[in-house]
C-alpha cells in the first residue's frame, strides 16, 4: 500500500512587511504588494493557478510517498509535484510595465530520513531571486550588489505508515512572509518576522542554503478566522490605524494599566503574560487588548515584544462590538487551558 502527503509554503509580500527605503517603490506603484493568500488550498494545481494569477512570489511544494507492508515502510520517494513554483516580477513606470522572469536556484533535497520502521521525514529547500535588478549596498565584499537577494524556504514533512503527517517550516529567508499549509491544505503556520533590512544587506552568496547557511524560521500558529475578519475591518474599514514599532524586549501593555486601544500585530512575535505567568506567543494577524476595551479600561495581561514588532493601534469603533465580545470570550478560554 502506498501512502502520500503534500505540504506547501507560499511566500508573498503584505503591505505591512515593507518599511525600508524599498517601500517607496511600492508606494509609487513601481512594484506591488500582494493580497492575502487563501486560508486553504486544494493541492499543487491550485498553487500553480495562484501563480498564474500573480498571487505570490514563490512556492515550495513538497510531496512524499511511502510504500507500506504490514505497518512497515519498505520504500520512499519524492512525488512528481515536488519542487519550486516561481512567479515573476512586474515593474511599472507610468502605464508601462516590464515583467522579469525570476531566476530559480537548484532544488535541495537530502535523502529522506527514516525514523524506525513506521515514519520518514522529507526535506526540501527551494528558492531563487527576481530577475529585476536591485542595486544596493551590502555588508561584506563586494559591498555593492546588483542582483536581488535570494529568497527561499526549507520545508520538512514527516510521513507515517498510517498516512498521517506533520509539517514544519525549518528555515527561510527573512523576507518575504511565508505561509505553511499542511497535507489537508489548511493554513497552519506563518513566519512570524519579516526583516527586509537584513535580507537586503546580508542575503547573498554563501549566506544562503546554496552556500553554507540556512536561517531558522521563527514560526507562529495562525490566527483565528474571527481575527482575520477583524484585521480586515481595522486595516481597510474606515479611519487608517496608527502603526507603531516596538523594540525587542519592550512592553506594549502592562497588566493593570489603563488602556483604550486595540492592537493588530502586523509583524513580529509578542509574548502574553498574566499574573507573571507566560500564556504563549502570538504573531502576525493576532488581535490583542480587547478585554480592556470591554471590561473597564484596564489591561488584563502584559504584552512584551519577543522580536521587533509592528502593530496597528485602533479604537473600539474600528470593529464590530459583537466581534469584539466574541474575541474576548475565545481569548479567555485559551487562557484557562
Amino acid at each position: 500500500m502506498r501512502v502520500q502527503a503534500t505540504a506547501t509554503t507560499m511566500s508573498w509580500i503584505p503591505s505591512e512587511s515593507v518599511w525600508s527605503p524599498m517601500r517607496k517603490a511600492f508606494q509609487l506603484g513601481l512594484a506591488h504588494w500582494d493580497d492575502p493568500l487563501p486560508d486553504s488550498i486544494t493541492g499543487p494545481d491550485e498553487v500553480r493557478e495562484l501563480c498564474r494569477q500573480d498571487r505570490f512570489r514563490f512556492a515550495n511544494v513538497l510531496t512524499g510517498w511511502a510504500e507500506v507492508e504490514d505497518g512497515t515502510i519498505t520504500d520512499v520517494g519524492f512525488g512528481e509535484d515536488s519542487g519550486l513554483v516561481m512567479g515573476a516580477t512586474t515593474l511599472r513606470v507610468a502605464r508601462v510595465g516590464a515583467t522579469f522572469a525570476a531566476a530559480s536556484l537548484p532544488t535541495l533535497r537530502p535523502e529522506p530520513e527514516r525514523a524506525g520502521d513506521a515514519a520518514v521525514t522529507f526535506s526540501q529547500t527551494v528558492g531563487g531571486h527576481t530577475g529585476a535588478p536591485l542595486p544596493r549596498r551590502v555588508s561584506r565584499p563586494p559591498y555593492v550588489q546588483w542582483v536581488a537577494p535570494t529568497v527561499w524556504t526549507t520545508l520538512t514533512m514527516t510521513l507515517r505508515a498510517d498516512g498521517s503527517s506533520d509539517v514544519h517550516l525549518a528555515g527561510a529567508s527573512t523576507f518575504p512572509r511565508h505561509w505553511v499549509y499542511d497535507a489537508e491544505g489548511r493554513l497552519t503556520q506563518k513566519s512570524g518576522v519579516t526583516d527586509e533590512n537584513t535580507w537586503l544587506r546580508h542575503t547573498f552568496g554563501q549566506a544562503t542554503p546554496w552556500g553554507d547557511a540556512d536561517t531558522p524560521a521563527l514560526v507562529v500558529a495562525v490566527e483565528s478566522e474571527l481575527e482575520r475578519q477583524m484585521s480586515h475591518d481595522i486595516m481597510r474599514g474606515g479611519e487608517t490605524p496608527e502603526v507603531r514599532r516596538i523594540k525587542q524586549g519592550e512592553t506594549l501593555t502592562r497588566q493593570g494599566d489603563p488602556g483604550g486601544e486595540l492592537y493588530l500585530v502586523l509583524d513580529g512575535i509578542v509574548s502574553v503574560d498574566v499574573d507573571g505567568k507566560p500564556l504563549g506567543e502570538v504573531g502576525p494577524g493576532a488581535i490583542l487588548g480587547e478585554r480592556a476595551l470591554l471590561e473597564g479600561g484596564r489591561r488584563t495581561s502584559t504584552l512584551t515584544a519577543v522580536t521587533p514588532v509592528r502593530v496597528a493601534a485602533a479604537g473600539s469603533d474600528a470593529v464590530d462590538l459583537e466581534k469584539l465580545r466574541e474575541l474576548a470570550l475565545s481569548h479567555r478560554r485559551e487562557h484557562e487551558v
